[in-house]
């Protein structure tokens, strides 16, 4: 029984999480040649004020163009 855990900031749409796990539990059944039912994508969403790169806060972060 294949497990992902995929870890974001937070910040996306539901439809954008239905495409991600969508894709992931299609890689995993292509690669692991198993059925989609016993794949299980798990997705762990961090408040941009409790995730940090390069000692900047996400939140604290300017908006990509």
């Amino acid at each position: 029984m294949p497990e992902v855990v995929v870890y974001l900031a937070e910040g996306r749409s539901l439809d954008q999480k239905r495409g991600l796990v969508k894709d992931i539990t299609d890689a995993v059944v292509k690669n692991c040649a198993v059925e989609p039912e016993v794949v299980t994508v798990s997705i762990m969403e961090t408040a941009k004020t409790n995730k940090a790169k390069g000692g900047i806060l996400f939140s604290e972060m300017p908006a990509k163009k």
